[in-house]
């Protein structure tokens, strides 16, 4: 098969992809849909469709952050913004770890396992952005040097 090297042609495949993308996507959707209105939402998340549309929300969402950062206009700091996120993030998860802890029929093991996992999720894309920027910075510093 021969490599297409028309930019034209090549936007247009990729929209072409785009497009088969959105369509799987809500196909997907409308099954797990069906099958809470079947079954309530166990059954839903017992079907294997249910781990195919998280992990692809979850790749569409980091390949998002990577295009977000690569726009911003400004350079913001991002030693700063990490320690933001990260306090924050601890802020929600003891938030919801001792809200979780005070319900009944839950203990302060159940909190606290569930306040981690809320924290750990939170930090993660946090730290994701703070080294894609950190790799903008640098790639913008050496821009900088050229420059000069």
């Amino acid at each position: 098969m021969k490599k297409i090297t028309d930019e034209r042609l090549i936007m247009k495949n990729l929209k072409n992809v785009r497009i088969a993308f959105a369509v799987q996507s809500l196909g997907i959707f409308a099954i797990l849909f069906y099958e809470f209105l079947q079954g309530g939402i166990d059954q839903m998340r017992d079907n294997p469709l249910w781990l195919v549309f998280m992990v692809t929300v979850i790749v569409l969402a980091y390949l998002s952050m990577n295009i977000s950062v690569d726009s911003e206009s400004n350079l913001k700091k991002s030693n700063h913004s990490l320690q933001i996120s990260a306090i924050v993030t601890l802020l929600i998860s003891l938030i919801v770890g001792i809200l979780t802890a005070n319900t009944p029929g839950y203990g302060i093991w159940d909190g606290a396992l569930i306040g981690g996992i809320i924290f750990i999720s939170g930090l993660v894309p946090s730290y994701y952005i703070f080294r894609l920027r950190k790799r903008k910075e640098a790639e913008f510093g050496e821009d900088e040097d050229e420059d000069e």
